[in-house]
């Protein structure tokens, strides 16, 4: 999967945020932060990690990586309408996400780039899960804030100032629409669950760096437009017609 990955996106020239700001200094910015956009997340010990994972500590590899991918497809937040249980799986999967990292020794690009890329190759379901791009967001200094349009939907976090979402669900939202269309940044995405949950960990790693993390920030930006060209080829699997075994008597 990793040889194919310069074959497969599509290379976008890196935006600096804000302006003339380095996209360096930026980083340092908010590695200074006193919490992240997730300040739930307790960091998890490798004891713990293979807890997560419902893994001995003398397991192998190969061990790791098929219990990684069993807790994923567990916890995969699209098999959970209901909000508060795709909360908690939204949680799960970020803390298994975060124990394969650990056990692994990777990095969020790293985890991507050799296991995760099939939510961008094809997406699961249709994009209706919302994404910002808080490199790109001016926060309360946009002209036309997203925020302010639809505040059910999305916040400022403390940390950045730049808006995210808070809440998923609002596929159907003529408000939410209206925030996405017109963001004046182009900084707000429809993706699917597994391919939100990819994007928001690499932005968190990328915005909490306290080093030049472009590399990461160009993986990002072309996850995006590798996503909106896949989602907007989605089409949903077609319902088989019921047959029947009874016999008929066509005489």
């Amino acid at each position: 999967m990793m040889g194919s990955m310069s074959l497969n996106l599509i290379t976008t020239p890196t935006i600096l945020p804000f302006g003339s700001r380095s996209f360096a200094q930026f980083a340092k910015k908010k590695a200074r932060a006193s919490c992240s956009l997730r300040d739930d997340d307790a960091p998890l010990s490798i004891a713990s990690s293979y807890a997560v994972l419902g893994l001995d500590p003398h397991c192998s590899a190969a061990d790791i990586k098929a219990a990684f991918r069993t807790k994923v497809k567990q916890f995969h937040p699209d098999l959970n309408r209901d909000a508060n249980a795709r909360t908690f799986s939204d949680a799960m999967i970020r803390r298994v996400i975060q124990a394969y990292r650990i056990l692994s020794n990777c990095t969020p690009s790293e985890l991507i780039e050799s296991e995760c890329l099939d939510p961008f190759d094809t997406p699961e379901c249709e994009a209706f899960d919302l994404f910002v791009n808080q490199l790109l967001c001016v926060g309360k200094a946009c002209s036309n804030s997203c925020v302010e349009r639809a505040p059910h939907a999305f916040t400022y976090a403390s940390s950045t100032g730049t808006a995210r979402a808070s809440s998923q669900g609002h596929g159907d939202d003529y408000q939410v629409q209206c925030a996405v269309g017109q963001c004046p940044r182009s900084c707000i995405h429809y993706v699917t669950p597994s391919q939100r949950i990819l994007l928001e960990e690499l932005l968190d790693s990328t915005l909490e760096a306290p080093y030049d993390t472009s590399a990461e920030a160009d993986l990002l930006y072309s996850l995006i437009t590798k996503a909106k060209f896949e989602n907007n080829r989605y089409q949903k699997p077609k319902k088989q017609p019921k047959s029947s075994s009874q016999h008929v008597d066509w005489f």
